[in-house]
């Protein structure tokens, strides 16, 4: 112990009273290791105090008075002119204390460890299972709600959906030939497409004024569908506004302006996520849509999209109609001049 080194010649006078009964009678004091040793005169050693167990009988008073733990009839009473000793007394107990193992601090680095883990289970996986669990519970009807007060703050920005008495009817007949429940063209505000909790899926007016082909806008809608099938639209809202959402709509199920405004903000300016071809293809097969006319509309040279030309699942069979050719003229039309 290096504080024992430094204290070990150190030497003081005191006055030792080995029980009350007894007269007090004056002792040199040194200190040995880890032990305080009282001897008289001749350099006899009259008892050997622990260190470790030795206890001040008034902390900051003089004389100061020392006994033995446990025993506080015998005493030592060192006079306040002994500082070098009472220092190197103080000091060594303070090195001992630190060198002792600390069983009540180890229980306490335990129990902090475990309510460390245990807050990390509940930050890591309680929002994720929340969030499933609200998924899975909110009705369809709510769902259409949701997307419903979307599409009204989308309409903000976009301008009112279009909407026609004629072509109405032909929008029905789309969503109906592509499995969607409800398909929502939009002036402006939507790149390309967008889901909405519910089944309702956004277009732009651009894929129904800018090509001939309504396998082009069906391909979009099937690419939707591919994409809600992969990551449902509620979980993707839910994700981008955080576990706060999942426990407002739990508890009240309603969702305020500022966190539809959010979702809305990131939903329109981010691109659309990516589906894997595999996927896309079989939502195509599924619907008996072939998948070229879509594929060249996001990539007129083709080489991006390859495999959804060579894999196209209707190449070489007799195609169903996706719309006659009065109901998509009429679609065309349905945002007016």
């Amino acid at each position: 112990m290096t504080a024992l080194k430094q204290y070990q010649r150190i030497e003081a006078t005191g006055l030792w009273r080995p029980s009350p009964d007894e007269q007090r009678r004056e002792v040199v004091v040194s200190i040995g290791e880890a032990t305080l040793t009282i001897s008289d005169f001749n350099d006899k050693a009259l008892t050997h105090w622990s260190l470790a167990a030795l206890e001040r009988q008034n902390p900051g008073g003089f004389p100061a008075i020392f006994n033995p733990d446990g025993d506080p009839d015998e005493t030592l009473e060192l006079a306040e002119s002994e500082t070098t000793m009472l220092e190197a007394i103080d000091r060594l107990q303070r090195a001992i204390d630190r060198s002792r193992p600390h069983p009540g601090r180890l229980r306490w680095l335990s129990v902090g460890g475990v309510v460390v883990a245990v807050l990390a289970v509940l930050l890591l996986w309680l929002p994720a299972a929340l969030q499933s669990h609200v998924v899975s519970v909110v009705p369809e009807v709510k769902r259409q709600e949701i997307g419903d007060t979307v599409l009204h703050r989308i309409e903000r920005v976009s301008g009112q959906a279009c909407a026609s008495r004629d072509a109405q009817a032909s929008l029905d007949r789309l969503a109906r030939r592509t499995g969607v429940r409800q398909i929502i063209i939009l002036p402006a505000g939507v790149k390309d497409s967008l889901s909405l909790p519910g089944g309702t899926v956004l277009l732009s007016r651009s894929l129904v004024e800018d090509h001939e082909d309504p396998a082009v806008a069906a391909g979009y809608v099937i690419a939707e569908r591919a994409r809600s099938e992969d990551r449902d639209p509620l979980e993707d809202l839910l994700d981008r506004t955080g576990p706060t959402t999942a426990f407002r709509l739990l508890t009240t199920g309603r969702l305020t302006a500022d966190i539809v405004d959010s979702y809305t903000e990131q939903v329109l300016s981010q691109p659309r996520p990516a589906v894997g071809e595999e996927d896309l293809l079989a939502v195509f097969a599924q619907a008996a849509l072939p998948s070229t006319p879509y594929a060249y509309a996001r990539d007129i040279t083709g080489e991006t999209v390859l495999g959804l030309i060579e894999a196209d699942p209707m190449a070489g069979r007799a195609l169903e109609q996706v719309l006659p050719d009065r109901d998509w003229v009429q679609l065309q039309n349905i945002c007016g001049e």
